[in-house]
């Protein structure tokens, strides 16, 4: 297989591409640098589409090398023919591979082999021929001393042979797969322990009586119908059409004129009964069980993208509230930088008088000027939340509030990180500084914890581990990677996922920033112990540095073309009459920098436009290259998530019991699923937005149309309080 060109056809790119971009990875390059700082190689391809091309040119790698190892093996065993090496070579799936050497895979002790080491091998081969007037053959290979008493133990083993043969045949597997995918069911019911323990099954009744086509069947069901019956309440199977199977197999495998036609037919639905329909069945709920997975990984990665590239709530001084009820509520007041000021605790949830907690609470933010009050949604948060918005409205402070997820905080919170983070706190109170700096800076915060807890995902704990935490690990890399990472602050969880950076330079690089002070220019990395050439190619243009002698540390452009950069600023125009005065010692980069940045102001009309093309043909520079260069100089040190619309923040607060049909509110997006966005609206309790109610039109996934963290609109469809369930639409509801 010419893999180069598989690629190609597959992902719709020119041969150039993919060869350049194949080319790249083998050299070592990572995914966010060939992203970022090769886009006239690859002819920029995003980043996306980069991994999912480097994890099919792994796939179809494996696929070759098991193909050689398959030949190989047949071989040895003097069983290779022309045919064979035919069919592998224009094999496409490591299926199909599997099902050409199945019948020559060394096998366990089953009927068939017992039957064979009888020597009922040649018996087998004749019938198998169809070419005898009747069976009485079969009398010719009685032999006590092998187990062969009669006749009718001869035939016995010869189908079992024969069963075996047709089991292993590749054309019946491709038979039996195809029409049990096409016109099989999907089925489940109540188990005994459902019945017994009504309570918990609760949450698979919809499944206790279930049915639903192969092929139509959507994964969050398949993933739920598994859980269910991993937990014992569900009892599920394939249901394939048997008759139809059967009757193609025997088009395939039977000769309708034969004296051995009801022995054929007997033997070729044992076959199928006993060896083809059970493995076929594992195969078609494997695959299914896969291609689940691979949806639910998707969504989560979507998801755990938007939740880590959220805004930055940046200048303001926050106090954290993890709720509590017994141990109380654990405070921590963080600066803009997210140092930690003061923390405290308060008992406002375990007594009616709620007074002392208030006045704490408003000595905390007149000491601080605090101005955002972040509240954890976990347990008592709803008990916080009424006492706060009671603060804010009695006491007149400007402040407000948001409750922010707290999913994970407890994990990080109880970590080795954690605690070399903040020995002198307890478990509770590194959970109250983790909730308010993840408002201040979701992403430094969030890769401190293992994604799979951050909670934007659906049915995670369930599915392929090694590949969820490869997918998850690649969306962080990507997100750090779009923002950059401040040299001198960031932490090494931070760093560990910069390109480039491994944990132990992660460490490297707090060791040599505790050694000798911040940063002053990226140069200095190649003084960090293991970060090599290599190494600094890779991670260099993804960290920056604020205040640095040259601001273009302080920038995306990477250091191999600072000269380009510098070029640029060269024949750049003059500052305009507006720009700000300079100060004298300030660098002639520094100067044209803020003419640039004086220019990126104005409004497309007036801003002059480069010609990218003849000033890149005399830099001698790609033109995306150049692009990039003067967007950063335009813009240095510019964030991209501070372009996305801001949190949404409260003073007063909603019951459930407030809530009232057609009543419309303001909510931002929780998580999004297979069948809709669950969004946080105020009462504690996410109402769900079922897929059919997001859009006036049709929508294939929730995700063509909103995001997590999105601020919407939304109508009350209904609320149901002995349930906590609340139905939502976006349908017909105007989106501020």
């Amino acid at each position: 297989m010419d893999i180069l060109k598989k690629l190609t056809e597959e992902f719709g790119l020119k041969s150039w591409q993919v060869e350049n971009t194949v080319g790249l990875i083998d050299e070592d390059n990572t995914i966010p640098f060939i992203a970022r700082y090769r886009k006239e190689a690859t002819g920029g391809i995003d980043d996306q589409q980069l991994r999912e091309l480097n994890d099919r040119l792994e796939y179809l790698r494996n696929l070759e090398s098991r193909k050689q190892a398959v030949v190989s093996t047949l071989a040895e065993q003097g069983n290779l023919t022309d045919e064979l090496s035919a069919a592998l070579a224009a094999a496409v799936t490591l299926t199909e591979v599997e099902d050409i050497y199945r019948p020559f895979k060394p096998k366990r002790r089953t009927r068939a082999t017992m039957a064979l080491e009888k020597g009922l091998g040649p018996l087998a081969d004749l019938i198998f021929l169809q070419e005898l007037a009747d069976l009485n053959i079969a009398a010719e290979y009685i032999d006590a001393e092998k187990g062969v008493e009669t006749a009718a133990d001869a035939l016995a083993g010869a189908s079992d042979i024969i069963a075996e043969k047709i089991s292993d045949d590749p054309a019946c597997r491709a038979l039996a797969r195809k029409l049990t995918h096409d016109e099989g069911t999907v089925s489940s019911h109540a188990s005994k322990k459902a019945t017994e323990d009504s309570e918990k099954a609760a949450v698979y009744e919809m499944y206790f009586e279930y049915s639903e086509p192969v092929k139509r069947i959507v994964g969050h069901r398949i993933l739920a119908i598994n859980r269910g019956e991993n937990e014992g309440f569900l009892k599920a199977s394939v249901e394939a059409p048997e008759a139809k199977i059967i009757a193609g197999l025997k088009n395939l495998f039977v000769k309708q004129n034969s004296g051995t036609l009801a022995f054929m037919e007997s033997s070729l639905a044992d076959s199928y009964k006993r060896l083809t329909a059970p493995a076929v069945e594992r195969e078609i709920r494997t695959t299914l069980t896969e291609q689940a997975e691979e949806g639910a990984i998707r969504v989560f990665a979507e998801n755990l993208r938007q939740l880590l590239l959220q805004p930055p709530v940046k200048d303001h001084v926050v106090l954290a509230i993890d709720p509590g009820f017994r141990t109380g509520c654990k405070l921590a007041v963080v600066d803009e930088t997210g140092k930690v000021l003061e923390t405290g605790v308060v008992f406002c949830t375990t007594t009616k008088d709620t007074a002392p907690s208030k006045s704490a609470l408003k000595k905390m933010i007149d000491r601080h000027k605090v101005s955002i009050l972040a509240i954890g949604n976990g347990t008592a948060s709803r008990e916080t939340e009424l006492v706060v918005a009671e603060l804010l409205k009695e006491s007149g402070v400007e402040a407000q509030y948001i409750i922010v997820n707290e999913a994970g905080a407890s994990v990080y919170s109880a970590s080795k990180l954690g605690a070399e983070e903040f020995p002198e706190f307890d478990v509770a109170l590194r959970s109250a500084v983790s909730i308010g700096r993840r408002l201040q800076d979701p992403l430094a915060e969030l890769v401190k914890i293992d994604p799979k807890s951050i909670g934007v995902g659906q049915y995670q704990h369930d599915m392929n581990q090694k590949r969820l935490n490869s997918t998850l690990s690649g969306v962080v890399e990507s997100c750090v990677n779009k923002v950059g990472v401040d040299l001198n602050t960031a932490s090494p969880s931070l760093l560990s996922y910069v390109a480039g950076v491994s944990p132990a330079i992660a460490k490297n690089i707090l060791a040599f920033r505790e050694e000798n002070g911040k940063f002053i220019s990226r140069a200095q990395l190649k003084k960090v112990g293991k970060l090599g050439p290599k190494a600094f190619e890779q991670c260099a243009g993804f960290l920056r540095i604020p205040g640095a002698k040259n601001p273009l540390d302080n920038t995306a452009v990477h250091p191999e073309s600072y000269k380009v950069a510098e070029s640029y600023l060269e024949i750049a125009k003059e500052p305009l009459p507006t720009a700000p005065p300079k100060p004298a010692q300030a660098s002639k980069t520094m100067k044209s920098l803020a003419s640039l940045a004086t220019m990126a102001s104005q409004k497309p009309a007036e801003k002059p436009q480069p010609d990218y093309e003849a000033i890149a043909k005399r830099l001698d520079v790609g033109v995306p290259t150049l692009r990039d260069i003067v967007l950063e100089l335009e813009k240095p040190g510019r964030d991209p998530r501070d372009e996305l619309p801001p949190v949404l923040l409260r003073r007063d607060v909603l019951n459930m019991e407030d809530l009232a049909e057609g009543m419309v509110l303001t909510g931002t997006v929780r998580n999004a699923v297979d069948f809709g966005v669950f969004v946080d609206i105020g009462v504690h309790q996410d109402g769900l937005v079922h897929i059919s109610q997001i859009r006036d039109r049709r929508v294939n996934h929730p995700l063509e149309a909103v995001q997590v963290g999105d601020v919407v609109d939304v109508k009350v469809l209904s609320v149901d309080l002995k349930k906590k369930r609340i139905s939502l639409s976006m349908r017909g509801v105007k989106q501020g």
